[in-house]
């Protein structure tokens, strides 16, 4: 009786080791693979920032040259006395972003008085930039604000806005009167958007020395027949730059496809090329 109780005890002991492993064992699985899968999770998905969009690249890389964006003989018509046929060009930095061109002139009629006729036109182009927005986003702002500017010329008598159809993407053409050097003036200014593009033009008009003041619907046919060959010119000069292909020598080049197709070099038409 006495050896059976320590006996017992000792096997009791011993079956309940086992189970205590197995715990033990399990918890420590678990552990392990907690830490594996929190490792492999934070590794799986790294945090990375979301790709911004992109903005649409601007329509036109270029501007026409101002003085020749309106045809002469619509110059001749609406200047018929410009002091330079071929226009003043404006001041500019950069004119692949801003450019303009004016023209003035007075055409004298003797004792029937003297009309005088000034007529401006100015380009301004906007790149797409990614913190900006694109060239069209750029252009469209701007071509509100050159409304909102030309409604609050100073002295502006009798000034009316309206929508002006067929010129560019969107358009606005903004007539007033104005008084100055003791004459009455007729002014028409044409603000346009196409693409990445904004044009202003304006023309205006007075009658010297007795000469009736010009009427406001000569005046504004005037603005807006030139204000869409000065938008078609945007349009032309892009295209010239597409289709033109760049000027080289016909020898030159079938010397360059000869050596291409051996492999050699074809440094000695580049360098005639610079030369020439």
């Amino acid at each position: 009786m006495h050896r059976s109780a320590p006996r017992l005890s000792r096997i009791l002991a011993c079956a309940a080791v086992p189970v205590m492993l197995v715990a033990v064992g399990c918890s420590s699985d678990s552990g392990s693979d907690g830490k594996k899968n929190a490792g492999s999770s934070s590794s799986g998905s790294p945090s990375t920032k979301p790709s911004e969009p992109t903005v649409e690249p601007a329509k036109f890389a270029d501007l026409p040259d101002p003085c020749g964006s309106i045809a002469k003989k619509t110059i001749e018509d609406l200047v018929p006395s410009a002091k330079k046929k071929n226009g003043t060009a404006g001041r500019s930095n950069d004119l692949a972003a801003r450019s303009s061109c004016s023209w003035n002139g007075l055409d004298d009629k003797g004792v029937k008085g003297s009309q005088y006729r000034w007529l401006d036109v100015g380009f301004t182009r906007f790149d797409s930039d990614q913190s900006l927005g694109s060239g069209a986003k750029r252009a469209t702002d701007d071509y509100a604000k050159q409304i909102t500017k030309t409604k609050a010329t100073e002295g502006a008598e009798k000034l009316a806005a309206e929508p002006a159809a067929g010129i560019g993407e969107e358009a606005t053409l903004v007539t007033y009167g104005l008084s100055k050097t003791d004459e009455d003036f007729a002014y028409a200014t044409v603000v346009a958007r196409t693409g990445n593009v904004v044009v202003t033009l304006t023309y205006n008009g007075a009658g010297y020395a007795g000469a009736k003041t010009p009427s406001s619907a000569d005046i504004v046919k005037g603005a807006q027949k030139a204000a869409k060959e000065a938008v078609a010119a945007v349009a032309d000069t892009a295209g010239d730059a597409a289709t033109t292909p760049p000027a080289k020598d016909e020898k030159d080049g079938k010397d360059g496809k000869k050596d291409t197709a051996k492999g050699t070099s074809t440094s000695k038409p580049k360098s005639k090329l610079k030369s020439s």
